[in-house]
Protein backbone atom coordinates (compact mmCIF):
# COMPACT_ATOMS: atom_id res chain seq x y z
CA UNK A 1 0.00 0.00 0.00
CA UNK A 2 2.82 2.45 1.01
CA UNK A 3 4.39 1.73 -2.01
CA UNK A 4 1.46 2.41 -4.49
CA UNK A 5 1.18 5.65 -2.31
CA UNK A 6 4.16 6.57 -2.99
CA UNK A 7 4.11 6.18 -7.10
CA UNK A 8 1.06 8.01 -6.99
CA UNK A 9 3.02 11.09 -5.58
CA UNK A 10 5.75 10.75 -7.85
CA UNK A 11 3.29 10.46 -10.52
CA UNK A 12 1.16 13.82 -9.31
CA UNK A 13 4.54 15.98 -8.49
CA UNK A 14 5.30 14.99 -12.30
CA UNK A 15 2.36 15.68 -13.53
CA UNK A 16 2.26 19.15 -12.01
CA UNK A 17 5.95 19.97 -13.35
CA UNK A 18 4.85 19.31 -17.01
CA UNK A 19 1.46 21.18 -16.17
CA UNK A 20 3.15 24.65 -17.39
CA UNK A 21 5.69 23.00 -20.24
CA UNK A 22 5.30 22.33 -23.82
CA UNK A 23 3.65 18.88 -24.91
CA UNK A 24 6.15 16.16 -25.24
CA UNK A 25 4.76 14.32 -28.26
CA UNK A 26 7.21 11.51 -27.68
CA UNK A 27 5.75 11.21 -23.93
CA UNK A 28 4.34 7.81 -23.83
CA UNK A 29 1.31 8.73 -21.64
CA UNK A 30 -0.34 5.47 -21.16
CA UNK A 31 1.64 2.45 -21.19
CA UNK A 32 5.19 1.20 -20.01
CA UNK A 33 7.64 -0.58 -22.26
CA UNK A 34 7.01 -3.27 -20.56
CA UNK A 35 2.95 -3.82 -20.48
CA UNK A 36 1.94 -6.22 -23.00
CA UNK A 37 -0.19 -3.38 -24.81
CA UNK A 38 -0.81 -1.03 -27.78
CA UNK A 39 -2.97 1.84 -28.46
CA UNK A 40 -4.30 4.63 -30.21
CA UNK A 41 -3.95 8.73 -29.03
CA UNK A 42 -6.75 11.02 -31.25
CA UNK A 43 -4.99 14.00 -28.87
CA UNK A 44 -1.17 12.85 -30.60
CA UNK A 45 -2.39 11.16 -33.11
CA UNK A 46 -0.32 8.50 -32.58
CA UNK A 47 -0.37 4.77 -31.87
CA UNK A 48 1.94 2.70 -29.09
CA UNK A 49 3.24 -0.30 -29.71
CA UNK A 50 4.98 -1.81 -26.60
CA UNK A 51 8.28 -3.31 -26.73
CA UNK A 52 6.76 -6.05 -24.38
CA UNK A 53 3.60 -7.15 -27.03
CA UNK A 54 6.09 -8.05 -29.52
CA UNK A 55 6.35 -11.62 -28.63
CA UNK A 56 4.80 -15.44 -29.25
CA UNK A 57 1.78 -15.34 -30.60
CA UNK A 58 1.78 -11.61 -31.68
CA UNK A 59 5.23 -11.99 -32.89
CA UNK A 60 8.10 -13.93 -33.35
CA UNK A 61 11.72 -13.11 -35.67
CA UNK A 62 11.63 -16.46 -36.65
CA UNK A 63 7.78 -17.54 -37.25
CA UNK A 64 6.71 -17.35 -41.10
CA UNK A 65 5.48 -13.98 -41.75
CA UNK A 66 1.50 -15.32 -42.06
CA UNK A 67 1.83 -15.72 -38.46
CA UNK A 68 3.49 -12.05 -37.35
CA UNK A 69 0.69 -10.66 -39.70
CA UNK A 70 -2.03 -12.31 -38.01
CA UNK A 71 -1.36 -11.64 -35.02
CA UNK A 72 1.04 -8.28 -34.60
CA UNK A 73 -0.06 -7.15 -38.00
CA UNK A 74 -3.69 -6.99 -37.21
CA UNK A 75 -3.16 -5.27 -34.02
CA UNK A 76 -1.11 -2.57 -35.27
CA UNK A 77 -4.01 -2.51 -38.43
CA UNK A 78 -6.62 -2.37 -35.26
CA UNK A 79 -4.66 0.88 -33.96
CA UNK A 80 -4.41 2.40 -37.37
CA UNK A 81 -8.05 2.04 -37.78
CA UNK A 82 -9.01 4.01 -34.77
CA UNK A 83 -7.69 6.96 -36.03
CA UNK A 84 -11.01 6.78 -38.39
CA UNK A 85 -13.35 4.99 -35.46
CA UNK A 86 -16.25 6.54 -34.20
CA UNK A 87 -13.93 8.81 -31.57
CA UNK A 88 -10.80 8.87 -33.51
CA UNK A 89 -12.55 10.67 -36.49
CA UNK A 90 -13.27 13.52 -34.47
CA UNK A 91 -9.81 14.82 -34.43
CA UNK A 92 -7.56 16.25 -37.28
CA UNK A 93 -3.88 14.93 -38.17
CA UNK A 94 -2.43 17.13 -35.31
CA UNK A 95 -4.33 15.82 -32.66
CA UNK A 96 -6.93 18.89 -32.96
CA UNK A 97 -10.66 17.85 -32.09
CA UNK A 98 -11.91 20.01 -35.14
CA UNK A 99 -14.76 18.55 -38.34
CA UNK A 100 -12.47 18.01 -40.74
CA UNK A 101 -15.08 15.69 -42.38
CA UNK A 102 -17.28 16.55 -45.08
CA UNK A 103 -21.39 16.74 -44.36
CA UNK A 104 -21.29 13.81 -46.97
CA UNK A 105 -18.55 11.46 -45.50
CA UNK A 106 -20.04 11.71 -41.82
CA UNK A 107 -23.61 10.71 -42.89
CA UNK A 108 -22.20 7.85 -44.91
CA UNK A 109 -20.09 6.73 -41.93
CA UNK A 110 -22.88 7.03 -39.99
CA UNK A 111 -25.08 4.60 -42.16
CA UNK A 112 -21.99 2.31 -41.98
CA UNK A 113 -21.80 1.84 -38.14
CA UNK A 114 -25.19 1.45 -37.52
CA UNK A 115 -25.07 -1.96 -39.24
CA UNK A 116 -22.17 -2.34 -37.08
CA UNK A 117 -23.52 -2.09 -33.55
CA UNK A 118 -26.77 -3.59 -35.04
CA UNK A 119 -24.90 -6.88 -35.11
CA UNK A 120 -22.66 -6.67 -32.17
CA UNK A 121 -25.65 -6.27 -29.95
CA UNK A 122 -27.17 -9.43 -31.66
CA UNK A 123 -24.45 -11.03 -29.27
CA UNK A 124 -25.02 -12.70 -26.31
CA UNK A 125 -22.12 -14.12 -23.80
CA UNK A 126 -23.53 -17.56 -23.04
CA UNK A 127 -21.48 -17.73 -19.97
CA UNK A 128 -23.32 -15.13 -18.16
CA UNK A 129 -26.39 -15.02 -20.20
CA UNK A 130 -25.58 -11.08 -21.06
CA UNK A 131 -26.20 -9.56 -24.37
CA UNK A 132 -22.81 -7.41 -25.76
CA UNK A 133 -23.40 -3.37 -26.37
CA UNK A 134 -23.06 -2.94 -29.74
CA UNK A 135 -22.98 1.21 -29.02
CA UNK A 136 -20.32 1.06 -25.91
CA UNK A 137 -17.90 -1.38 -28.02
CA UNK A 138 -18.63 0.34 -31.57
CA UNK A 139 -15.02 2.13 -31.73
CA UNK A 140 -12.82 -1.47 -30.45
CA UNK A 141 -15.29 -3.25 -32.99
CA UNK A 142 -14.88 -0.95 -36.22
CA UNK A 143 -11.12 -1.31 -35.15
CA UNK A 144 -10.74 -4.56 -35.23
CA UNK A 145 -13.07 -5.28 -38.67
CA UNK A 146 -10.34 -2.46 -40.23
CA UNK A 147 -7.28 -4.31 -38.28
CA UNK A 148 -8.37 -7.54 -39.65
CA UNK A 149 -8.58 -6.94 -43.19
CA UNK A 150 -5.54 -4.21 -43.45
CA UNK A 151 -3.64 -6.63 -41.99
CA UNK A 152 -4.49 -9.24 -44.30
CA UNK A 153 -4.26 -7.22 -47.22
CA UNK A 154 -0.77 -6.33 -46.30
CA UNK A 155 0.15 -9.72 -46.05
CA UNK A 156 -0.94 -10.97 -49.65
CA UNK A 157 1.12 -7.74 -50.56
CA UNK A 158 4.07 -9.36 -49.04
CA UNK A 159 3.87 -12.45 -50.10
CA UNK A 160 2.76 -11.20 -53.72
CA UNK A 161 6.76 -9.39 -53.64
CA UNK A 162 7.86 -12.65 -51.60
CA UNK A 163 6.83 -15.92 -53.37
CA UNK A 164 7.49 -19.31 -51.64
CA UNK A 165 9.36 -17.66 -49.22
CA UNK A 166 7.05 -18.71 -46.46
CA UNK A 167 7.36 -22.06 -44.97
CA UNK A 168 4.66 -24.10 -43.64
CA UNK A 169 4.95 -25.72 -40.03
CA UNK A 170 5.22 -28.92 -39.23
CA UNK A 171 1.83 -30.81 -38.61
CA UNK A 172 -0.20 -27.66 -40.22
CA UNK A 173 0.84 -28.38 -43.87
CA UNK A 174 -2.52 -29.50 -44.75
CA UNK A 175 -3.26 -25.66 -44.44
CA UNK A 176 -2.66 -22.89 -46.88
CA UNK A 177 -0.31 -19.82 -45.49
CA UNK A 178 -3.12 -17.41 -45.73
CA UNK A 179 -5.55 -19.94 -43.35
CA UNK A 180 -2.69 -20.12 -41.06
CA UNK A 181 -3.08 -16.13 -40.82
CA UNK A 182 -6.41 -16.26 -39.61
CA UNK A 183 -6.04 -19.38 -37.31
CA UNK A 184 -3.27 -17.20 -35.62
CA UNK A 185 -5.49 -14.53 -35.28
CA UNK A 186 -7.96 -16.23 -33.83
CA UNK A 187 -4.75 -17.88 -31.33
CA UNK A 188 -4.41 -14.39 -30.02
CA UNK A 189 -7.68 -14.08 -28.42
CA UNK A 190 -8.12 -17.24 -26.97
CA UNK A 191 -8.77 -16.78 -23.02
CA UNK A 192 -11.32 -18.22 -20.28
CA UNK A 193 -13.03 -16.31 -17.68
CA UNK A 194 -14.24 -16.35 -14.20
CA UNK A 195 -18.02 -15.40 -14.40
CA UNK A 196 -17.32 -12.34 -12.49
CA UNK A 197 -14.86 -11.50 -14.73
CA UNK A 198 -17.14 -11.94 -17.99
CA UNK A 199 -19.63 -10.32 -16.71
CA UNK A 200 -18.11 -6.99 -15.88
CA UNK A 201 -16.81 -7.21 -18.84
CA UNK A 202 -19.64 -7.26 -20.93
CA UNK A 203 -21.06 -4.59 -18.85
CA UNK A 204 -18.31 -2.16 -19.22
CA UNK A 205 -15.92 -2.66 -21.39
CA UNK A 206 -15.83 -0.93 -25.03
CA UNK A 207 -13.50 -4.02 -26.25
CA UNK A 208 -16.25 -6.89 -26.96
CA UNK A 209 -15.64 -10.27 -25.49
CA UNK A 210 -13.07 -11.68 -27.03
CA UNK A 211 -14.58 -14.84 -28.92
CA UNK A 212 -16.43 -11.94 -30.59
CA UNK A 213 -13.85 -9.86 -31.51
CA UNK A 214 -12.59 -13.30 -33.80
CA UNK A 215 -16.40 -14.14 -35.08
CA UNK A 216 -17.67 -10.79 -35.50
CA UNK A 217 -14.56 -9.41 -37.70
CA UNK A 218 -14.32 -12.67 -39.36
CA UNK A 219 -17.70 -12.54 -40.18
CA UNK A 220 -17.55 -9.25 -42.38
CA UNK A 221 -14.28 -10.24 -44.23
CA UNK A 222 -15.03 -11.86 -47.56
CA UNK A 223 -11.69 -12.91 -48.11
CA UNK A 224 -12.25 -14.74 -44.73
CA UNK A 225 -15.08 -16.63 -46.70
CA UNK A 226 -12.59 -17.50 -49.65
CA UNK A 227 -10.01 -18.74 -47.98
CA UNK A 228 -12.13 -21.29 -45.90
CA UNK A 229 -14.50 -21.66 -48.56
CA UNK A 230 -17.59 -20.76 -47.07
CA UNK A 231 -20.62 -19.46 -48.12
CA UNK A 232 -22.26 -16.71 -46.80
CA UNK A 233 -25.26 -17.39 -44.25
CA UNK A 234 -22.55 -21.00 -43.78
CA UNK A 235 -21.35 -20.67 -40.02
CA UNK A 236 -20.18 -17.83 -39.16
CA UNK A 237 -20.09 -15.82 -42.31
CA UNK A 238 -22.67 -13.16 -42.94
CA UNK A 239 -24.69 -12.16 -45.80
CA UNK A 240 -24.90 -8.28 -45.65
CA UNK A 241 -21.73 -7.94 -44.52
CA UNK A 242 -21.04 -4.91 -42.39
CA UNK A 243 -18.18 -2.88 -43.44
CA UNK A 244 -16.96 0.91 -42.17
CA UNK A 245 -13.23 0.23 -43.12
Amino acid sequence: MQNILTMLQINAQNNFYKLRKSVDRNDWAYAAPTDVNAYYDASFNDIIITAAILQAPLFSKDAPKYLNYGGIGVAIGHELTHGFDDIGRQFDKNGNRLPWWTNETSNAFDRKKKCMIDQYNNYTVAQVNISISGEQTLGENIADNGGLKEAFLAYQNWARINPNMDKKLPGLTKYSAEQMFFMNFGLTWCAKLKDQAARLQTQIDVHAPNQFRVLGSTSNFAEFDRVFGCKPMQGNSRENKCQVW
